[in-house]
């Protein structure tokens, strides 16, 4: 993503896993695999979470139960992202930071909503939308994500829930919108945020690793550039 082509990812070389980048030919390691593995892991473990809480609140939103089990879904919808924040490749390492920068800040709003309300987290959030301006950098996160992945594979769910996620979290905290339009709009992001982690799993894995020698080049760039400061 970013402005720079995606390498070819033509056949590797037997045993050597080398592919030619775009700043000379780059190997692809276990480790490197083993890192996307453990993206989409995280990004699976999100959707699911993000998925059965949707539908516990659709279908049985008022009961006292589950309410209190949205809050463990939750949870584990955020622990999932930040695991996927942390390993997933973006060549401006100002993005990815940045990305890191909002999933914190918005677990730790969730926590002060979580400990300085009385009600259960997620009808603290739906009765006083204003929390919305804290939590919603955790969704600002996941926003980035899935325009990364709309950016870079062209996905056609991505592509969706890029508006679908700041609508939906937008005219909640303005009142834009009838209570049945945000609930259909939510069930829409719950049905495709499955549908591209189901896609990331079965999708090869040399594309999410990216051109390594992007990351080479930017990297000896800045080296570059922190030395010429110091003369």
């Amino acid at each position: 993503m970013d402005g720079v082509a995606q390498p070819e990812f033509a056949e590797p070389i037997p045993y050597q896993n080398q592919y030619q980048g775009q700043f000379g030919e780059f190997t692809i390691t276990p480790s490197d695999r083993r890192g996307v593995v453990i993206y989409r892991a995280g990004l699976m473990a999100a959707a699911l979470c993000f998925a059965a809480g949707a539908i516990l609140a659709l279908w049985q939103g008022e009961n006292p139960t589950v309410q209190m089990a949205l809050t463990l879904l939750y949870t584990g919808f955020s622990l999932g992202l930040g695991v996927s924040l942390l390993m997933i490749h973006i060549y401006m390492v100002t993005l990815h930071r940045a990305l890191q920068a909002f999933w914190l800040v918005g677990s730790l709003a969730a926590l002060a909503v979580g400990h300085f309300y009385p009600e259960p987290f997620a009808l603290t959030v739906y009765q006083h939308p204003v929390t919305i301006l804290g939590v919603g950098f955790t969704f600002a996160a996941l926003t980035g994500i899935f325009f990364k992945e709309a950016f870079c594979f062209n996905r056609l769910e991505t592509k969706l829930l890029t508006p679908t996620v700041p609508l939906l979290l937008l005219s909640h905290w303005l009142g834009w919108l009838p209570l049945g339009v945000e609930q259909g709009l939510l069930a829409v992001w719950a049905a495709l945020f499955i549908v591209f982690a189901i896609r990331k799993v079965i999708q090869p894995i040399p594309p999410d690793i990216g051109d390594k020698s992007v990351f080479e080049y930017l990297q000896n760039l800045k080296a570059a550039n922190l030395k010429a400061a110091k003369v």
